[in-house]
């Protein structure tokens, strides 16, 4: 269990990397939807980060089997099953001809995958002050009132 906390904060780090990569995707669908983007750019952009995306979504949910945090697996495991079976069926990318026409689901889509992530970034933050991560992480960088007492150094010569 000592290794709990650095779990912890490992996976807190992967959760907000998932948060900005959806961010960053609906971002650029908001911009193409005002037209700040042309839709070749705003496929370009989206499909660079997509495939990253799947992957640590995939460490993620594996770590958390690794790890043997079974409830949190089994709660990560669909979205990655669902973004496994989008690769298997080559419909992970955005189609710079069709972009508009699938624009609103793929809002919606990106919306429900942000609200998942940031629902299990509530999980996260929890579980890591659970687990003591955030106060062992602080403890590192105090320093002790001992070692900062100015009087006792003086009273030592």
């Amino acid at each position: 269990m000592a290794w709990d906390p650095v779990f912890w904060l490992i996976f807190f780090v992967i959760n907000i990397i998932l948060i900005a990569l959806n961010i960053y995707q609906i971002v650029c669908l908001s911009d193409l939807e005002a037209d700040y983007l042309n839709p070749y750019d705003s496929s370009s952009r989206i499909n660079s980060v997509v495939i990253p995306e799947m992957v640590v979504q995939g460490v993620f949910c594996a770590l958390f089997l690794v790890t043997g945090n079974f409830y949190m697996f089994l709660l990560t495991l669909p979205n990655a099953c669902y973004s496994a079976r989008l690769f298997m069926k080559q419909q992970h990318l955005i189609d710079v001809t069709e972009v508009f026409r699938f624009l609103d689901a793929e809002k919606k889509y990106r919306l429900i995958k942000l609200a998942f992530y940031l629902i299990l970034f509530v999980v996260v933050l929890i579980r890591t002050i659970g687990a003591g991560a955030l106060s062992t992480m602080i403890s590192l960088f105090h320093v002790s009132n001992e070692e900062l007492d100015i009087r006792s150094s003086i009273l030592e010569f």
